[in-house]
């Protein structure tokens, strides 16, 4: 490579890089505790102890490597990313921006320990990438925190609502060819419930999720309900809005239905079922962090079939801390198995004994209600149930 085709290399990374920086300095803020953690430990890096026993002097990142994944490669909690990052503060600007080819090096001094983009005594790590035409958006470069596959399915589905929220929601009343349960691709006609008409035009929602069976969600220690979860049915979008049917002294007399086609089926969807408006995008990508305050959070509910007892790794839960309770995207949390109450038969008086709760692994928030949170469970030695706690992660 020429001189010039090696400055004309550099100065296209450089464009790149700030590039990045900019746009997921905007779509992937880091709170002001992050920063600090980060500045603080960027000066000397963290104690070895607290470094995983297999961490790896070099690592070059893959596609398909996660955040949380590098984080637990390299540290003993994967919920301390903030002091990954700030251990290559001077590096990365932004923890977003570790991509596929970075090359991160595991630097020991005096006790501490240090993530380089840099080789001990070398150049900067540097990226090598073969000339191929390809199309590919920024986001797509930047790792994930956790895999998405693994969280997309759930951000437009679980609704948290009040008790009138669902009932007062425009209703499905019939289908074009009097069917009885719907699926993808059926035209059906819905009407308004009290609330506003189901209109279409500049400003209104065309977009809908189909719900039914607004369900309590009670706190497992006190009995409270915390809010109805409804079930999701599917997707439909409007094709055309309700309009007033007005007598003959001009007043309105009754709305004419509106007309939906359902665009995606969950479960069958039959009349009576509600739309809600669907919610905006949300990003994909979560900085893990542990909760600014304590926590003391039961499980709720698992999330899908109401016959499953047990929730594992992968899964999601809801739990009794929401919005309001200081809960964030991205908060990480300890997840406690409850003890069982058993009787000591090895005891001539038979006593009834408590047993320990146990530590059983990990669970990030990556969506938010008012007094309920929904959490990925991403590791459990053991199944979760309800009334199992969370709270804080305690170095261990």
């Amino acid at each position: 490579m020429t001189a010039f085709a090696t400055a004309r290399a550099w100065s296209l990374g450089a464009t790149l890089v700030a590039a990045l920086t900019s746009v997921y300095a905007q779509s992937y803020p880091i709170t002001p505790t992050q920063r600090s953690t980060a500045q603080q430990v960027a000066h000397q890096g963290i104690p070895e102890n607290q470094l995983s026993p297999s961490a790896p002097a070099q690592y070059t990142v893959k596609r398909g490597d996660t955040l949380w994944g590098i984080s637990g490669m390299y540290l003993r909690q994967p919920w301390r990313w903030p002091e990954l990052w700030g251990m290559n503060l001077s590096s990365i600007a932004n923890p977003h921006l570790i991509y596929p080819g970075q090359v991160l090096y595991l630097v020991r001094s005096n006790g501490y320990a240090r993530l380089s983009t840099t080789a001990p005594g070398g150049e900067p790590g540097v990226v090598r990438l073969s000339p191929h035409t390809r199309e590919s958006s920024l986001s797509e470069l930047a790792l994930p925190t956790l895999p998405p596959h693994l969280i997309e399915p759930f951000l437009a589905e679980p609704l948290v609502v009040d008790a009138d929220t669902l009932s007062q929601a425009p209703r499905i009343i019939a289908t074009t060819d009097k069917r009885v349960l719907m699926a993808n691709g059926d035209r059906a006609y819905v009407r308004s419930s009290g609330g506003p008409l189901l209109e279409t035009g500049s400003g209104k929602p065309s977009s809908y999720r189909l719900f039914r069976d607004a369900v309590p969600l009670k706190n497992p220690v006190t009995g409270e309900i915390l809010g109805y979860e409804a079930k999701y049915l599917g997707s439909a979008v409007v094709a055309q809005g309700e309009t007033q049917v007005l007598g003959s002294d001009g007043k309105p007399l009754q709305a004419s239905p509106a007309t939906i086609d359902i665009v995606k089926s969950k479960n069958e969807i039959r009349a009576g079922d509600r739309l809600l408006p669907s919610p905006p995008p949300q990003y994909l990508s979560y900085v893990p962090h542990a909760p600014r305050n304590p926590v003391d959070a039961s499980v709720v509910s698992i999330y899908g079939d109401a016959a499953v007892l047990y929730a594992a790794q992968n899964q999601v839960i809801a739990i009794s801390k929401g919005a309001q309770d200081g809960m964030e995207i991205g908060t990480v949390l300890e997840l406690i198995s409850k003890g069982a109450s058993i009787v000591d038969k090895t005891s001539p008086k038979r006593e009834t004994v408590q047993l320990p709760d146990e530590f059983n692994g990990y669970a990030m928030v990556f969506k938010t209600f008012d007094r309920v949170s929904y959490v990925l469970i991403t590791t459990a030695a053991r199944g979760v149930q309800v009334g199992d706690r969370l709270q804080a992660p305690q170095l261990r």
